[in-house]
C-alpha cells in the first residue's frame, strides 16, 4: 500500500503521482494524507510544470476505507478520514501547476473529490463515476460531482447512487479524452506533456488565475457538506446504513 511520485522519460516537467492501495483503492486515513503530501510536493518542485494523478488496479478509487471506520468505537476514524478527504482534495485543487487525472475502473466517493478538483481528467473506455453515499451513510463530494456534470444531473445522481460512464462525461465536457484502458497512461502523458512545454511560471500564474476566478468556493462548500456527514454518524443512522456494507464492494465515501 502506497504513493509514490515517478518523473517518467520521456517527459520533461511532469511528475507522476500513483496511488496503490489493492485491493480498491479505498483509502485509510493515511492513505488520503499521502496523496495530498505527494500531490503538494510534486507542485512545489520548480521542475515539475504539471502533475499527473494516476492509480494502479481495478479502479482509480473506491473512497474512504469504510472497514477502518468500523473498527473505531469513536469517531476519531471519521475525524481522520473527513480531515484527510479534505486535505487530498485541497492538495489537487491548489496544486501549484496543473493536475491531470488518469481513471481506470470506478471512481467513486472520494475520487469524485479528487477528479472533481483535478484541471483535466482522462479516462479509460471501462471507467464509471459516481457517489454511493446515500447508501453508505455518508454525505460529501456533491460540491465536486457539480464540476463535472450539470446541476440536476448531479442531484439525481447523488439522490440515487448511480453511475455515470466516462462517454456521459466526455459529452457533457468534463473529461478531456476517452481511451482504451491500456492507452489511460500515455493518454494522460501526452495531455500533461503537452501542457509542461509551457513556461513553468506563467502555467502557475495561470493555474492561480483560474481558481481565482472559480464561481465556486470549493474548499467552505466541501466542509458544509461534511458537516452533515458527522451528524448521520452522531445520531446512529449512518451505522444503520451500514450494517449491510460488504454485499455491494468495499469502497465508498
Amino acid at each position: 500500500m502506497s504513493v509514490s511520485t515517478s518523473v517518467p522519460e520521456p517527459a520533461p516537467g511532469v511528475a507522476v503521482v500513483t496511488v496503490d492501495y489493492p485491493p480498491v483503492n479505498a483509502l485509510p486515513v493515511r492513505g488520503w494524507y499521502a496523496v495530498a503530501d505527494a500531490v503538494r510536493a510534486a507542485g512545489r518542485d520548480p521542475a515539475i510544470r504539471c502533475v499527473v494523478l494516476a492509480a494502479e488496479g481495478r479502479g482509480f478509487n473506491a473512497g474512504v476505507d469504510i472497514k477502518e471506520m468500523r473498527r473505531d468505537s469513536g469517531h476519531t476514524a471519521l475525524i481522520g478520514a473527513n480531515r484527510g478527504c479534505y486535505a487530498a482534495f485541497s492538495a489537487v485543487y491548489e496544486c501549484e501547476v496543473p493536475v491531470v487525472a488518469a481513471v481506470q475502473g470506478f471512481c467513486l466517493g472520494g475520487g469524485i473529490g479528487l477528479v472533481g478538483n483535478a484541471d483535466a481528467i482522462v479516462a479509460s473506455e471501462d471507467a464509471t463515476f459516481g457517489l454511493p453515499e446515500l447508501d453508505r451513510g455518508a454525505l460529501g463530494a456533491a460540491t465536486h460531482l457539480a464540476r463535472l456534470v450539470p446541476q440536476h444531473l448531479m442531484r439525481a445522481l447523488y439522490y440515487t447512487s448511480r453511475t455515470v460512464t466516462a462517454a456521459e462525461l466526455h459529452a457533457h465536457g468534463s473529461v478531456w479524452q476517452v481511451v482504451p484502458r491500456a492507452e489511460l497512461r500515455d493518454a494522460a502523458l501526452e495531455l500533461a506533456r503537452e501542457i509542461a512545454r509551457k513556461d513553468g511560471t506563467l502555467v502557475r500564474f495561470a493555474k492561480a488565475a483560474i481558481n481565482g476566478i472559480d464561481p465556486v468556493d470549493v474548499h467552505r462548500s466541501y466542509r458544509f457538506e461534511q458537516g452533515f456527514t458527522f451528524e448521520a454518524n452522531l445520531s446512529g443512522l449512518a451505522d444503520r446504513i451500514r450494517e449491510d456494507f460488504g454485499t455491494r464492494g468495499e469502497g465508498g465515501t
